[in-house]
């Protein structure tokens, strides 16, 4: 009994062991047919294709293919190879494009996303693969499309795995392969071991013959497309494509002048919509912060068209970050001459106040958000290399209009603050260099007497162009540090000064500010190689030649012999900018802006001198000042926000001298 039970056991568990043997290749087959045989059956053309058994019959393909890669030693198997040989794809986008049954194009671009990312072995290099993709791509972005989610993510299944591969993204990009003189047939890749004439490879050399896309609807014009969905899922993800293509490839779509131009024009298109918005606010558009390009689609309100100016400004700063120079360099050059050129810059030159004042305040902000070496290089080129355009954006500080100066000012103010030699180079550096700021050996006497005789106002030590009066004339160069410091200090008589009549001090609170600038400016300046030491004096070649102080300095003193009759925001934004001047350690602009005792030549501004000046002239006004001090702290509490019942206003003419103090506490200690 115990040998027949065992018997039986043994009987039962052979018969559960063996299962039916599917034939893979016949079940496939066997879906295929149901699907033509759907076309050859059927009469009402309007069933959607959901209603059909279309979906499922793709869907079980799918699953065959997968199973047999995973089950095969040798690739590919029977099934792939009856896709392959039967251009079952092909098909497939022929009954899409004809969207038939309806929703037809749909279940294609699921079936091609699947097929490509779940499958393993490579098959974008195929003829009967690329070809089927190329024209699918084509279908995608149609106007009134209703698949634009499956198309974003079908290309984004293109993007990344032909990323993977140079030669295979050239075929997704209908680029001809310059290399295909050198590379014989017989070197391509054999993705699959298996014999030749199963596997249907496509060679290098007639890549470009087999194209039969245009590049009007190309795969970057159709990312470029659907990139402007109202979906933001569609076109964050469309995005993220590009962004999959340049990180590896970017120097083979620098072949490609299609995209640099396609994503400048687009920046041109949404700039063009922002300051033809009505009632546009210039304030707003110059204090924009920086927010990821990617925030505009995670809010459900639709994006406004400053919102989607900044956000796509952000995106191409992004990629042109993350591409390889090659590419990089070609996108910035395309952002420049696409719209730096050909509009921003016709607007800052324009005639209309209000035209100059909205381009620049979109200016200072693409300055200050700007982040990618390749496009800040390109925009310094252009704002500064461009004669003309620099010598009119540095007049705009001094504008008759206070909203341009001050909007002018902070342009120049963003710019001291960009990783960029050029800048304090071209706008400063290049004109200190030679030291010709400098009177000559043997003239400091006759310049230091020259007002003796007079009984005028030159006689006022306020008046004279060097600080004699404050030192005997001694050999040209920095003092101690005290000393300079203590020379700055004593510009401003107390009677004038409103620090110690409030418990917090005098230049003392500003003090960590003034570090903090220090610290930053010489972040900055840390790779720039610049000198330890002042070069020696350049001796004109032909008699005495003037000292030219150059734009940018002329127009800061200028406005800065002004500042008793100016309002306050512009004082304020003018000693920003001369404050983070003063803030850099180079031996030049020490010396020029912040000694002293050095002896100039004749008719020579310094920051010193003109502060003199200035101070002369504001002791002439307080004489007609009642009350003075109470006006001073009146105005400083006010100022600080530390008494909200004064009603006295930043912009009285009859308390000027607390902006002026508010400039030498916010100066000085940049000198140490």
């Amino acid at each position: 009994m115990e040998t027949f039970s065992r018997f039986t056991s043994m009987l039962l568990h052979a018969l559960e062991s063996r299962e039916p043997t599917v034939d893979l290749l016949d079940s496939f087959i066997d879906h295929w047919k149901s699907i033509t045989n759907y076309y050859v059956q059927t009469t009402d053309e309007h069933v959607p294709v959901r209603q059909t058994d279309i979906p499922w019959c793709l869907r079980q393909m799918l699953d065959i293919l997968v199973y047999e890669e995973k089950q095969q030693a040798q690739y590919p198997g029977p099934c792939m190879e009856f896709l392959l040989h039967q251009k079952i794809l092909e098909t497939l986008v022929t009954l899409g494009k004809a969207q038939y049954p309806p929703g037809m194009l749909q279940q294609v671009l699921l079936f091609f996303s699947k097929l490509l990312s779940q499958v393993q072995q490579p098959l974008l290099h195929l003829t009967t693969v690329y070809i089927p993709v190329q024209k699918l791509i084509g279908l995608c972005a149609l106007p009134g499309s209703h698949t634009e989610k499956e198309e974003a993510q079908f290309l984004l299944v293109i993007c990344s795995r032909a990323k993977e591969d140079q030669n295979t993204l050239r075929l997704v990009l209908t680029l001809p392969d310059q290399s295909a003189a050198r590379t014989p047939t017989s070197d391509q890749s054999q993705s699959f071991n298996h014999s030749a004439d199963k596997a249907v490879l496509v060679s290098q050399s007639d890549s470009s013959a087999c194209s039969p896309v245009q590049s009007e609807r190309s795969l970057l014009w159709v990312l470029m497309e659907l990139s402007k969905s109202q979906k933001s899922s569609v076109s964050v993800k469309v995005l993220q494509s590009l962004l999959l293509l340049i990180q590896t490839s970017g120097e083979l779509l620098s072949e490609l002048t299609q995209l640099g131009e396609l994503l400048s024009g687009r920046l041109t298109k949404v700039y063009s919509l922002m300051v033809l918005e009505d009632g546009l606010d210039p304030g707003a558009v110059q204090g924009w912060r920086h927010i990821p390009w990617s925030s505009q689609y995670s809010s459900p309100d639709s994006p406004g068209h400053m919102t989607s100016f900044f956000c796509w400004l952000d995106f191409v700063d992004h990629l042109i970050t993350e591409a390889p120079q090659v590419f990089s360099e070609q996108v910035s050059q395309c952002v420049c001459d696409g719209w730096m050129v050909d509009v921003l810059q016709p607007q800052l030159l324009h005639m209309c106040e209000q035209v100059v004042l909205v381009s620049t305040s979109v200016l200072c902000a693409v300055v200050r958000l700007v982040r990618s070496p390749s496009l800040l290089d390109r925009l310094v080129h252009f704002l500064l290399r461009t004669e003309m355009l620099t010598e009119t954006l540095l007049r705009h500080c001094d504008h008759v209009n206070d909203q341009i100066s001050l909007v002018s000012l902070s342009l120049l103010d963003e710019l001291l603050q960009k990783p960029h030699r050029d800048i304090l180079d071209v706008l400063l550096l290049d004109f200190l260099r030679g030291r010709s700021y400098l009177s000559p050996p043997g003239q400091e006497e006759p310049q230091a007497d020259s007002g003796e005789d007079g009984e005028d106002d030159e006689d006022d030590p306020f008046f004279t162009d060097g600080p004699a009066h404050l030192s005997p004339p001694c050999q040209s160069g920095p003092r101690t540090h005290n000393d300079i410091i203590n020379s700055f200090l004593c510009v401003v008589p107390v009677q004038v000064r409103s620090g110690q009549l409030l418990q917090e001090g005098g230049y003392e609170s500003y003090v960590h500010d003034a570090h903090a600038l220090v610290t930053q400016s010489q972040a900055l300046s840390l790779s720039w190689d610049w000198p330890v030491s002042l070069p020696p004096p350049t001796l004109p070649s032909g008699g005495d030649s003037a000292f030219s102080e150059g734009h940018m300095i002329k127009v800061l003193f200028d406005r800065l012999g002004r500042i008793l009759e100016q309002p306050y925001d512009l004082n304020l934004q003018l000693t920003s900018v001369l404050s983070r001047l003063a803030s850099f350690r180079h031996p030049l602009v020490n010396e020029f802006l912040l000694n002293p005792y050095i002896h100039l030549k004749p008719g020579t501004r310094t920051l010193f001198s003109v502060l003199i000046r200035v101070m002369s002239e504001l002791m002439l006004r307080i004489q007609e000042v009642p009350q003075l001090s109470d006006r001073l702290l009146d105005t400083r509490k006010h100022l600080l926000g530390l008494d909200q019942n004064t009603r006295q206003e930043v912009n009285d003419r009859s308390t000027p001298n607390w902006t002026l103090r508010h400039y030498l506490q916010r100066c000085r200690p940049k000198i140490c």
